[in-house]
């Protein structure tokens, strides 16, 4: 089984101005991402994706095996994630020769994950016989079916979505979670078929809140600080 992590992280931030070389445990943010997923041990190759020079650079000294220059069209604030990904993905196997069974991504902006985390996810799918990808995600702090809403047009709201019978109590409400932009894995068939993360067969690994921040705010930067801090490491 080959594998190949990906790390995508475009130069420019509009939350954070250049988040993803901000120091948190005294190493830029992309580094700790590029640490975790070496430390893993079940990648044959660690490659990060960028627009910009300086992050690239950064992978590089913080041990990348491969580094890809993201072509303009793909480093805008609207480009999708998956088309990204899916570049990285070829160009490293174009300039290596290697060909992934399984392709993981992890984003540098929510780097709370823990190695077991990213075993036990890629495991997961490895194991499941019909699924086709996975994605990672916290229980929700809000139900569409008991309190979280919705504005029509004309200000009103109402439920994002309703049952049959009307749900009382929040705990008899459907799972429903918070996708936490953590970790996200592809089988090689169903890789570069897809438009879309979402397919019929997608399923879950679920994390706990407190590994689950994703970095988009400064407030957002200075929790994910504070929870490093508090662990002592990000491996």
């Amino acid at each position: 089984m080959s594998r190949i992590c990906t790390i995508c992280a475009r130069g420019g931030s509009k939350g954070v101005k250049n988040k993803n070389l901000k120091l948190i445990l005294g190493k830029p943010l992309i580094a700790h991402s590029i640490l975790q997923a070496k430390a893993s041990g079940i990648f044959d190759v660690v490659a990060v994706s960028s627009d910009s020079q300086e992050i690239l650079q950064v992978a590089k000294e913080y041990g990348a095996d491969v580094v890809i220059e993201r072509p303009t069209e793909l480093a805008t604030d609207k480009a999708a994630k998956l088309p990204v990904i899916q570049h990285c993905v070829q160009e490293v196997e174009k300039h290596t020769g290697l060909f992934f069974d399984v392709m993981t991504d992890i984003d540098a902006t929510s780097p709370l994950r823990t190695l077991e985390d990213l075993k036990n996810s890629v495991g997961l799918l490895e194991n499941h016989e019909k699924a086709t990808n996975l994605i990672t995600g916290a229980h929700s702090r809000r139900s569409p079916y008991f309190n979280l809403v919705e504005q029509n047009s004309e200000g009103f709201v109402q439920l994002s979505k309703k049952l049959p019978a009307a749900v009382l109590r929040r705990q008899d409400a459907p799972k429903s979670f918070d996708m936490n932009a953590s970790i996200y894995v592809w089988k090689r068939e169903s890789f570069f078929k897809e438009l879309s993360i979402f397919t019929p067969k997608t399923i879950l690994y679920e994390m706990p809140e407190e590994r689950s921040v994703d970095i988009d705010t400064e407030l957002d930067f200075e929790f994910v600080s504070f929870l490093a801090e508090k662990r002592g490491t990000l491996l």
